[in-house]
């Protein structure tokens, strides 16, 4: 069977998840969002952490140091996060989200779970809640840097 014309239930659950991600992905544009999606990621870590080391974040967010620097740039150009230097070792930052960072997040975040409620609309909210409860158990067994926290 041609790979094209299959219909998504012969792909299998990681298949499944990819498809999902891409579609996630396509309508959560900057327009939609407000931010990239990969700010909002990034101000997610941050607003759940108190301070976050750049390293870290970039480990966690899978980027190589210049891209890091890049991100950070962006949303430090719209005042969303700050980079202070580590006390512990000058060498080093610790980045924090903002107060205005703080702001736009919770506006992403609204606007993401509209398009969340457009993507599952085939699911009603006791099958949503169960899909992100089996997610989030399924990511518990994983690495830690890839599952959204800082050192």
């Amino acid at each position: 069977m041609n790979p094209a014309t299959q219909t998504p239930q012969q792909t299998g659950t990681m298949g499944l998840l990819s498809q999902l991600n891409r579609v996630v992905f396509r309508r959560a544009t900057e327009d939609v969002l407000g931010m990239k999606m990969k700010q909002l990621i990034a101000l997610e870590i941050l607003a759940r952490n108190e301070g976050c080391l750049q390293q870290d974040l970039g480990s966690t967010l899978m980027l190589d140091p210049n891209n890091c620097v890049l991100l950070l740039n962006e949303l430090d150009e719209r005042g969303y996060v700050e980079r202070r230097r580590d006390p512990c070792d000058r060498r080093r930052h610790i980045v924090v989200i903002t107060a205005a960072g703080a702001k736009a997040l919770k506006k992403a975040t609204a606007k993401l779970e509209e398009l969340e409620g457009e993507v599952l609309a085939n699911l009603d909210p006791a099958e949503r809640e169960q899909l992100r409860d089996l997610l989030a158990r399924a990511m518990e067994g994983q690495d830690p840097s890839v599952a959204l926290l800082c050192g």
